[in-house]
């Protein structure tokens, strides 16, 4: 089908269409060669939007391609919105992650602080505590409820019960008790006895130096009086 061509968006009318197709069909010999020749001059001279075949409703032609023009540039329109949300997305992920790290690390570094702080009063506390009981004048004799009002001043008050729970199992509160086969002695049953020296010299008579070496004892192996009585209660020792 021989076809026509356009100049811009102006199409030939229906009337010139005609005409040529008209002239086209009757010309013989030289003038169908002419007349083939102009139609191509037309073209040759003219800007090409499109082709379009003769006979064809050149509207429609041309709001079909106007519509593909249209749909390519929603699709795309589509597509960078998808991958600006998509970009979006991953900021915001990356952000949030940012985010919760930096309250991990805070919360962290709060809490360090805080235990630290805690262990410093907790140092304190003791030392206050050592240095009232190394006034503490010594007698000749103890009986139970003074030797856990000295234990009192010496212990930790949130240990003092663990600390007591051992004492009571070990002697009875008894500074001076004894085991008579094995050799352990004193409130805490050291065995031998002559372990409680490094607290004193008196750890034999002195109740003072004997509670204080058994707080440091159940620090230092069991990081507690109260983690000594988890350890006593599992195992009957400690």
């Amino acid at each position: 089908m021989t076809g026509i061509s356009v100049r811009g968006f102006a199409v030939a009318s229906a009337t010139a269409v005609t005409t040529v197709g008209a002239a086209v069909g009757v010309a013989s010999g030289d003038e169908q060669g002419r007349a083939t020749d102009q139609v191509e001059i037309v073209a040759a001279d003219a800007t090409l939007l499109a082709e379009i075949p003769v006979g064809t409703n050149t509207q429609l032609h041309t709001a079909s391609l106007t519509q593909q023009a249209e749909s390519q540039a929603e699709a795309a329109d589509a597509e960078a919105r998808r991958a600006a949300q998509e970009a979006a997305r991953v900021q915001a992920a990356e952000d949030a992650q940012e985010r919760r790290a930096e309250q991990e690390r805070e919360e962290r570094e709060r809490a360090e602080r805080e235990a630290a702080e805690e262990a410093a009063r907790e140092a304190q506390s003791a030392a206050a505590r050592a240095d009232a009981a190394a006034d503490l004048p010594v007698q000749s004799s103890y009986s139970v409820s003074e030797v856990q009002a000295l234990a009192r001043q010496i212990v930790a008050a949130d240990q003092f019960q663990c600390f007591s729970n051992i004492v009571d199992h070990e002697s009875g509160w008894d500074h001076t008790a004894t085991n008579p086969y094995s050799g352990a002695y004193g409130l805490m049953q050291a065995l031998p006895g002559s372990k409680m020296s490094s607290a004193g010299a008196d750890w034999q008579t002195n109740p003072v130096t004997q509670i204080r070496w058994g707080v440091n004892y159940m620090e230092s192996r069991y990081g507690s009086p109260c983690g000594a009585w988890d350890f006593w209660q599992a195992n009957g020792w400690y």
